[in-house]
């Protein structure tokens, strides 16, 4: 009998159980051979973004991404819902300003964790793709809420290869976007992920921006090297 299908929409904590229960295989996917020489520029080109800056991490996951985003901040807290990749996060070698969290990146407004926090930077690396189009302004304004002047936000993600992305299984009636998945367990996992263009993502910022009453300043797409992987970076006046 095959496995049953479950729906893991961006739009809802069950993507948060996909990622549960893929913790220990997750960094599979940074071992495609065709994507290494992105992954190597990624992780050269990050710490620049956030010297001595005091920095949210969301949906940290097992912590791929912490060690080099964070080489020369001065507070680092990396989040994430799930206890189960935060555990093989925190096994790892992290700079010394590296502290972790679980946090709810759906409800930052009212999280406790981040209340008399102060941040003046943000990374988020392969969140955006799981937010549904039409809530991604609102929640960037969330975030936006517990950011200081000036404060600059990366969000890294996945571009659509041919040959090296999952195919994409659907498409829905708001635009976005559906992979299918199988885990190890053999479970198969319909999961939403979208690949915004470097248009709708500036839009989306703009949109994000304007409903918490912030300007963007200095924003930067970067498509990286081979095409596998995007970056974009702003500022926040």
């Amino acid at each position: 009998m095959a496995a049953p299908l479950e729906s893991e929409s961006g739009s809802d904590h069950t993507v948060g159980g996909y990622y549960a229960r893929r913790a220990q295989s997750y960094e599979r996917v940074y071992a495609k051979p065709e994507r290494q020489a992105d992954l190597r520029l990624l992780e050269a080109m990050l710490p620049a973004w956030f010297v001595r800056r005091r920095v949210l991490e969301i949906a940290c996951g097992t912590g791929w991404w912490t060690p080099h985003a964070a080489r020369h901040a001065a507070d680092w807290l990396a989040t994430d819902l799930n206890s189960e990749p935060m555990a093989i996060a925190e096994r790892k070698p992290m700079p010394a300003c590296v502290r972790f969290q679980r946090l709810d990146a759906w409800t930052l407004a009212a999280s406790d964790a981040l209340q008399g926090a102060c941040f003046d930077a943000a990374f988020a690396g392969f969140w955006w793709s799981h937010v549904a189009q039409n809530r991604l302004p609102a929640w960037l304004a969330q975030l936006h809420g517990h950011l200081q002047r000036d404060s600059c936000i990366v969000m890294l993600d996945n571009a659509f290869v041919e040959g090296s992305s999952t195919p994409l299984a659907r498409t829905d009636a708001d635009g976005d976007s559906w992979q299918l998945r199988t885990l190890d367990d053999g479970s198969t996992h319909e999961v939403m992920k979208n690949f915004p263009s470097e248009a709708q993502a500036l839009q989306t910022v703009r949109a994000a921006a304007a409903l918490g009453g912030r300007q963007v300043q200095q924003m930067h797409w970067h498509a990286v090297g081979d095409g596998h992987y995007w970056l974009l970076a702003y500022t926040l006046a």
